[in-house]
Formats: C-alpha cells, structure tokens, sequence
C-alpha cells in the first residue's frame, strides 16, 4: 500500500456513520482496538479532553515528557496539513511510507470489525492507527487529545495515569448540547476511577465535572485553585511568566503568543505533577520544554510588512480567545481578517468578538472532503449589519493575496475561522512567501 492508497482508502470513510447519537459508536472501536491487540493499553497515556486549548496543552504536555528523556507519542486532531500529524513521536510526524505501512497491516482487523459493526469511521482509523504506531515504536508515554466531547469518544477507551479537561464552552452544540452544563456532562464522561483529573473549567461547568469526579471516586484538582500565574517582563513576540503550586515554582519563557497560553501551561503543569515519580518531568525538564514550544496554527506569528497570524477560531471562546491576544500584542495595530468558518458554526458569535477590533474583513471559502465552509456571503452580511464593509472571495488563496495587496505594511494580517482554511493558506503562504523572503 502507498501512501497515495492510503490516502483513497481514508477518503473513502470519511462519511461513514460517526455521529455521537450512533449507538454503536464506541463499541466498534472497541472491537477495533481488540483486533489490533489493545495497542493503546501498551504503554502509560495522558487523556486530554476540553473546549478550547486541548491542542496546545497536549502539546505542552508531550513536549516536556520529551525533554525529561521519555520517548512521547502524540495524538491530536484534526491536522493542520497532514494526516500523519495524527502520529507523532517526540514532536516528528510519521512518514508518509510508514502511515501507509501501518494501515495495511490493520486492514485485517479493520475487516473484521467491519463485519461485526460495520466500517470504522476516518476518525477511528486514525486514532487507532496512532495507537498501533506508538505501540510498535514502544513509547515511554503518549498524550492523546480527545476528538469531541468525552464519553463516546474513541479516546475513550484508555486507561490513563491522569485526565484533563481544559474548559467548557459552546461548541459541537448540535452533537454535545446547547448549554454548558450539558457539554461538561459529556466531557466528564472521561473522567475514571482512582485517575485525577485536572481542569480549569470555571461556574457551572466546574460543578458539574467535579461532581462527576465524585461519582465514580476520581480526585479532582481545579487549576484555579491548584496554581497561580504571575506576568514576568517579556519579550516583544513571547511571554514570561511565572506558575507557582504548592511543590514548585516554574518560571516560564514561552516562544508563542496569547495570554491563552498561560493558563494551558498552568493546566499542563498541574496535569504533570499529578503523574507518579517514575514519569513526572522536573522542575527544569518543564521549563525547558515550553520554552521550546512550537504550536503551528495557534496564534502563530510571522513579523514582516505586513506581518501575519495563523490561528484556529472556530468557536466562540477561542474566537475571543484570539481578539483579546491580538488587543494585547498589537495595542496600536490594525488587522486584516481573512477568515472562513465552517458550517454548522456559531457564525454570528464567532464574528463578534473581531468585528469590535480596528480590523477590515475579507470572507472566503474552503474545500474539504467531509466538511463544508460556510457561505462567505453570509458572513460578510452579519460583518454589514455591525456596520462593517466587508470583502467576498471565494477561492482562499486569491483572498489571502487581496488582503496582503491591500493592507499596509503596519497592518497585521490574521487568517483564522477553520482549522481548513488556516491550513490551506499557512501552507501556500510558507512555501510561496516565507520561503522566498528567506532567500
């Protein structure tokens, strides 16, 4: 098999029935997982589950295991550019001829359990493709991100040494419910007998996942309360700061923007002091882990004239997440939005936060097997009901060139919305511009 053939193979599963009112859901990958040989029981795991920041705070998580001198799987979805970012092993993807590898020697298990439930689903190859990976190279550890909500989830089916569950907003609302207490009944859905489970959800949400914690006997430890963050001096595209628990103060330097990140760092560090000795980084292995933190797609900065962030906004909270870091950074700074959301979204309260910045707006589109962009001409008309004029390009690439032609060298392009579209344009914008200004 190629990995050309294993792209088809994956395509071709992408509608397959994978909604969380599926019955059976968990059920098939269970069977899966059991034809694989229970790969994910193969070595210890860190089970991260939330709204908004799971990605980064895996990563955070992973990269300090690594640094400790553990050799870490990863896996966190969706991907930004590749499919093999599903599975990566201290910080490096699997290679395409690998993947390929992987996935037809699973496709004995995957008939099987096609036969018995029919086919795994794009997301539950992947997953349990990940896990067969980091079983063969036979990690120390792997932090596996959960893909939605908590207790459907293929993730689901690990017995993990802690759990998290970043925040909760309103997102997947059509799957997981419309409110926040609804949301954190299915995130706490991960949380197990005797494993702690960390999380810096706040009101409602809170209550109900520590009450959750309480039926099933696993410790809860609220971030708020198990650590505080202090500012330090910084430099002009990072951040400093300090997080002090009751074992340690870290003082931390990371390359990444966003105040956001402060509390996924503490969320993290909290998370790694609840592992036993054996696989508990340092004091040191954790600061210097973040301060070797790449992030790709979250609040990703590039300087230049004009300069650009990347960053994935497809809900609410990370919409505000990103105004209010963009405020921040670039006090004095006009923007130039390049944005696509896709549908089933909460369109209007994703826009909201960024049509209250000093910004001008160019909606564009994106095409994706599996998933559909929301009409550009939509979002432009709630940006035209705000009283801003707004721009309409289909085709991302001509939108993201409109916006770099028209905006002035201060301004501060921002491509954001969905996961696709910050992809998409990150990927030309390296090889068509990076690439080029370097040489």
């Amino acid at each position: 098999m190629t990995y050309a053939d294993a792209s088809s193979y994956l395509l071709g599963t992408i509608n397959e029935t994978s909604s969380r009112r599926y019955p059976s859901r968990l059920e098939r990958m269970q069977a899966l997982l059991h034809h694989l040989g229970d790969p994910h029981r193969a070595y210890p795991t860190l089970h991260v589950g939330g709204t908004s920041g799971k990605g980064s705070t895996s990563t955070m998580l992973a990269r300090a295991l690594t640094v400790s001198g553990k050799r870490t799987g990863l896996h966190t979805k969706p991907h930004l550019s590749s499919v093999t970012e599903r599975a990566r092993i201290d910080g490096v993807a699997i290679s395409e001829e690998r993947f390929a590898e992987t996935l037809e020697e699973m496709m004995p298990a995957i008939e099987r359990t096609t036969a018995e439930h029919g086919r795994p689903s794009f997301y539950e190859t992947t997953l349990a493709l990940a896990f067969v990976y980091f079983a063969h190279e036979e990690v120390d550890a792997a932090v596996i991100e959960v893909g939605i909500g908590g207790s459907l989830d293929g993730t689901n089916l690990v017995a993990p040494e802690v759990s998290v569950i970043t925040n909760v907003g309103l997102d997947h609302t059509e799957i997981l419910g419309d409110t926040p207490e609804l949301i954190a009944r299915d995130k706490s859905g991960i949380a197990k007998p005797g494993v702690p489970l960390v999380s810096d959800a706040s009101g409602a949400a809170r209550d109900v996942i520590e009450r959750a914690c309480e039926r099933v006997g696993a410790p809860f430890f609220a971030v708020s309360e198990s650590s505080t963050v202090e500012r330090l001096p910084s430099e002009a595209y990072g951040q400093s700061f300090a997080v002090t628990t009751a074992e340690a103060k870290y003082e931390l330097s990371l390359p990444i923007l966003g105040a956001f990140q402060q509390r996924n760092a503490a969320t993290a560090i909290v998370a790694l002091e609840r592992l036993k000795p054996a696989l508990r980084p340092s004091v040191g292995d954790i600061e210097r882990g973040f301060a070797g933190l790449v992030v790709p797609g979250r609040m990703e900065f590039f300087p230049g004239f004009p300069s650009i962030v990347f960053d994935v906004a497809h809900n609410p909270d990370k919409a505000t997440s990103l105004a209010d870091a963009l405020r921040e950074t670039f006090p004095d700074r006009r923007f130039m939005f390049v944005v696509a959301i896709a549908e089933m979204k909460d369109v209007a309260n994703v826009l909201r936060p960024w049509l209250e910045l000093p910004a001008s707006f160019v909606f564009t589109s994106f095409e994706t097997p599996g998933r559909t962009s929301e009409r550009p001409g939509r979002l432009a008309n709630i940006a035209e009901q705000a009283g801003i004029n707004a721009r309409v390009i289909s085709d991302p690439i001509e939108a993201l060139t409109v916006a770099r032609r028209q905006a002035e060298g201060s301004h501060v392009i921002v491509v954001t919305g969905s996961t696709f579209v910050a992809g998409i344009l990150r990927d030309w914008w390296l090889e068509h511009v990076f690439e080029r200004s370097r040489n």
